[in-house]
């Protein structure tokens, strides 16, 4: 996704963040969990839990603008093909978007013509067992949590379990998503349709 912006500066086909660099601090934050971190304080705790429940309400609502404006400028949406993450520099992913390519799934998702999402999925999600940690950074801090998503759309009903790493960074007193790693359960199996937000 990377690009030599001296062949092409201008270019709105890459992203302009995502380099190796980018890659190097992803693949550091999955042994995160090995060395915890401090809890937070109450007050940030609910925050951030706040922000998740906020997240998920808006998805189900099918509120795609107002879930962009969750995230960072300079932001990852993952859901890898291996169980805990792998590394994606060298294994496909099922989804690994900057906020250039969510800006196109949102736009997708509201232009009328997705036809993978006509009727669009209607979902209902559980965020539970949210463990939050401080970072190095103080402005930072990481946290995990389970999930469960019912979707229904022409008749069917499908459910997708997992677990979710979200990395929030603070920008004007206001929490903002960095990183949404999705982690489903059976990332390593066949999925029929994921046309819609996890």
């Amino acid at each position: 996704m990377s690009v030599n912006k001296e062949e092409n500066p201008k270019s709105s086909r890459y992203s302009d963040y995502v380099d190796q660099k980018f890659y190097h601090e992803l693949i550091k934050t999955l042994l995160d969990w090995k060395n915890e971190g401090k809890a937070v304080n109450q007050s940030i705790e609910l925050e951030c839990k706040a922000l998740l429940f906020m997240e998920a309400r808006l998805l189900d609502d099918g509120k795609f603008d107002d879930w962009l404006g969750l995230f960072t400028s300079k932001c990852l949406y993952w859901i890898p093909s291996i169980p805990g993450g792998g590394d994606p520099t060298k294994e496909v992913s099922i989804a690994f978007d900057d906020h250039r390519r969510l800006e196109d799934k949102v736009f997708w998702l509201q232009c009328g013509f997705a036809y993978a999402q006509t009727p669009r999925s209607r979902t209902s999600r559980i965020i539970s067992n949210i463990e939050i940690f401080s970072c190095a950074k103080e402005e930072e801090v990481k946290i995990r949590s389970n999930f469960l998503i019912h979707e229904f759309r022409q008749g069917r009903t499908q459910t997708f379990a997992g677990w979710y790493v979200h990395r929030l960074h603070q920008q004007d007193g206001k929490w903002k998503i960095a990183l949404k790693q999705v982690n489903l359960i059976d990332a390593d199996q066949g999925h029929e349709n994921l046309s819609f937000l996890l």
